[in-house]
C-alpha cells in the first residue's frame, strides 16, 4: 500500500522521463508526493520497461488512481483518463462521428456536388458518379478522438488510465482488448490506427465483479490492500498534519476495527484522513459532548444503515466485555456516554480537560 507524502514542489520532471531502476521510480514517485511499497514499485517498474499494462485491483481509496496521476507527472507524460461507468459505449471510449460539422461540410458542396451530377444523363449514371465521388466527410477532421483512440493518436507517449473497469460490462472489457494486445484502433470508415507513441496503460478495479480471463492475460497484476496500521498512521499524518498523533491513532485503529466487520462497505484511507480532521475540529470547536462527535465520526465512517447497525452492536458487545453489561441504547449511547468513545481512547477526554481549563 502507497503512502502519500508531501510533494517536492520543486521537481520539475523532464518530458518522457525513463525510469533505469526501482529506485529511480520511486524516487520519481516521492518527488510527486507518492511513496510507493517496495513491491508495487517494482511491477510498476516491470510494467514500464515491458510496455504491458498493468491491472491494479483492491477497495476503493487506496490510492490505485493516485499513483497513475503520479507516475504521468513523474515521467513528464500526459494523462488521459477513461473514467467507466455502467452503460459506457464505444463512443464515450473509443471515437465517434462529429455528425454536424459532416452535415455542414455536404452542405457547403452542395451545389458543386449538384453542377457535376447535371452532366450525367440518367440517374443510374448519377448514382454510379456520386459513389465514385469522395466528398471527404469520413476523414480525420470529422473524428472525434476518445480516451482510448487519444492516447494512440497522441503523437508523444501519455500514461492512459481506465479507472473503475469493473464498472462496465464484460462487452466493453472485449473492446479494450485490441488496444490492450495490440496497441491499435481499428475504425471500419478508416482502417487502423496503430500507436504513434508507446502509451503506459493502467487500470484500476474495485473488486466489485471478476473481470475477465482475457483481459487479465493481457495485463500484470497487482493486488492493492489497506495498508498495516504504521503505515495509515503515516499517511494520515502526511495528508492531515495538524491532527494530534493520538487522535490519529485512535481513529485509524477504529477504520482497522471496522474493517474486520462483514460491512458492505469499509472505510476507506480518504475517509480515515476526513475523519481524523473531524476529530480534531470537533474537539476544538465543541470540547463538551463527546457523544455527538463519535455519531459524527461514525457518519464519517460508515455509510449504509445496515452497517451502522451493525457497528453500533459490535462496539456495544465489545463494551460489555469489558466494561461489564449496562444499558446500550438504540443510538449506541450508554449511562457513561457514547461507546465508541471506548473504541477513540483516551486522548480525546485528556484533549477535551485540556479544552475545558482553557
Amino acid at each position: 500500500m502507497p503512502d502519500f507524502p508531501a510533494a517536492d514542489a520543486a521537481y520539475d520532471p523532464p518530458v518522457d522521463t525513463v525510469f533505469e531502476s526501482v529506485d529511480t521510480l520511486r524516487d520519481a514517485l516521492s518527488a510527486q508526493g507518492y511513496l510507493i511499497d517496495d513491491d508495487l514499485a517494482v511491477v510498476v517498474h516491470l510494467a514500464t520497461i515491458l510496455d504491458r499494462p498493468l491491472l491494479l485491483e483492491g477497495p476503493a481509496g487506496v490510492g490505485k488512481t493516485e499513483l497513475a496521476k503520479a507516475l504521468a507527472a513523474a515521467s513528464g507524460r500526459e494523462l488521459i483518463r477513461l473514467q467507466c461507468h455502467e452503460g459506457l459505449d464505444d463512443s464515450r471510449a473509443l471515437y465517434e462521428w462529429d455528425y454536424a460539422r459532416q452535415l455542414l461540410h455536404v452542405q457547403m458542396l452542395r451545389d458543386r456536388i449538384g453542377a457535376e451530377l447535371a452532366a450525367q444523363t440518367s440517374l443510374a449514371a448519377a448514382s454510379a458518379a456520386l459513389a465514385r465521388t469522395d466528398v471527404g466527410v469520413y476523414t480525420e477532421d470529422f473524428l472525434v478522438a476518445r480516451p482510448l483512440l487519444a492516447a494512440i493518436m497522441s503523437p508523444t507517449p501519455t500514461v492512459l488510465l481506465v479507472d473503475e473497469i469493473d464498472r462496465t460490462d464484460e462487452s466493453m472489457e472485449a473492446v479494450m482488448l485490441e488496444v490492450l494486445a495490440e496497441r491499435q484502433v481499428t475504425v471500419p470508415e478508416l482502417g487502423t490506427f496503430t500507436a504513434r507513441s508507446a502509451p503506459w496503460v493502467i487500470l484500476t478495479s474495485n473488486d466489485t465483479r471478476e473481470l475477465s480471463a482475457a483481459l487479465k492475460r493481457r495485463c500484470l497484476h497487482f493486488q492493492v490492500d489497506y495498508p498495516s496500521a504504521d503505515r495509515e498512521r503515516r499517511i494520515v499524518a502526511v495528508r492531515a498534519p495538524d491532527v494530534e498523533e493520538s487522535v490519529i491513532g485512535e481513529v485509524v485503529a477504529l477504520a482497522r476495527r471496522l474493517r474486520d466487520l462483514p460491512l458492505r462497505k469499509s472505510p476507506s484511507i480518504a475517509e480515515v484522513i476526513d475523519a481524523c480532521r473531524a476529530a480534531s475540529y470537533l474537539q476544538e470547536a465543541e470540547p463538551s459532548d463527546p457523544d455527538a462527535h463519535e455519531r459524527a465520526l461514525l457518519a464519517l465512517l460508515v455509510k449504509f444503515g445496515t452497517d451502522l447497525e451493525l457497528v453500533r452492536r459490535e462496539l456495544s458487545a465489545t463494551d460489555r466485555g469489558s466494561s461489564g453489561d449496562r444499558l446500550v441504547g438504540v443510538d449506541g449511547s450508554t449511562p457513561s456516554g457514547s461507546v465508541t468513545a471506548t473504541a477513540f481512547g483516551a486522548g480525546r477526554a485528556r484533549s477535551a480537560a485540556l479544552s475545558a481549563h482553557r
